[in-house]
Formats: structure tokens, C-alpha cells, sequence
């Protein structure tokens, strides 16, 4: 089994993901919660496809030392996260509520 077919972990771990995860309004973190659980059934290529989820790299932020490109995703109508690849793992970095944020653009 290749590294793409195998099913997606994620890591939300991240202090500042914490952070923003526990602003959000408690149903908008149940439909982000609802996105992660789909994303635990996902291989990375089914991820990379899904167009709900809309896995775009993101060009106006530079990646932290050590990752090669941040990654933003869609978790619900109005919030999307920011995160990595690394090896079957997706690190989590953010979430937020306003999408021109994800960006980096306010």
C-alpha cells in the first residue's frame, strides 16, 4: 500500500489550532468536528479530489522552517483550516471562521 492509499491521520495538537478551535460558536465546532471525522475515512488522494473539502495550497503565507507548503481546506460554509502534510499525518496549524484570514488577507 502506497503512502497516498493510506487513510489520512490528523494532528490537532497545535497550540494555536487550540486556540482558534475553542472560539469557534459550539455549532460551528460541531461541523468542524463532522469534517474531521470524514476526513479520518479519507486516503490522501481521496482528500486531494473531494471538492467539498477544496485542498488549495496557499502561495501568501510562507510555510514555518521545516514544511514545504501550507494548505488550506475547507471544515464548513465558513471556516476553513490551515495545515501541513507530513508523511500520513495532517498537522493542523488553525482553524478559522473568516476565510480571507486562512490567507492571510484581511
Amino acid at each position: 500500500m502506497s503512502q497516498n492509499e493510506q487513510l489520512v491521520k490528523i494532528d490537532l495538537n497545535n497550540p494555536e489550532f487550540q486556540r482558534t478551535w475553542v472560539e469557534l460558536e459550539a455549532d460551528e465546532a460541531e461541523r468542524v468536528r463532522a469534517t474531521f471525522k470524514k476526513i479520518l475515512k479519507l486516503t490522501w488522494q481521496e482528500l486531494y479530489r473531494d471538492k467539498g473539502l477544496h485542498w488549495e495550497k496557499i502561495h501568501s503565507v510562507p510555510a514555518p522552517k521545516g514544511v514545504d507548503s501550507l494548505y488550506s481546506f475547507r471544515l464548513s460554509k465558513s471556516a476553513r483550516g490551515v495545515g501541513y502534510r507530513d508523511g500520513n499525518f495532517l498537522r493542523v496549524l488553525l482553524v478559522n471562521a473568516d476565510h480571507d484570514g486562512a490567507y492571510g488577507k484581511k
